[in-house]
């Protein structure tokens, strides 16, 4: 079994970066779950009330962290997400 600075090598080499053990931010997959969780309640009580408002936005809250790869960024883009969700009400 190769040990990790072999396969950080080899990942590099095919333009992963990140690598082994240091790949993972856990404030951003925090965040991520969070948000996501929120975006998920978002959307189906926008579903339930016929609502296209709450779902839209939950449905960004949900995908949105797929695309910022900056933690501090994840977590401003949700939290105005989420504050846009409670103030912006039909």
């Amino acid at each position: 079994m190769p040990d990790a600075q072999t396969l950080n090598a080899v990942m590099k080499s095919y333009g992963v970066s990140g690598g082994i053990g240091g790949g993972f931010n856990w404030w951003g997959i925090l965040a991520s779950v969070i948000f996501g969780i929120v975006g998920w309640y978002a959307f189906m009580h926008g579903w339930k009330q016929k609502s296209i408002r709450p779902s839209v936005i939950g449905i960004l809250l949900m995908v949105y962290p797929w695309f910022i790869s900056n933690v501090i960024w994840t977590w401003v883009v949700g939290i105005a997400l989420t504050a846009a969700l409670y103030f912006w009400k039909d």
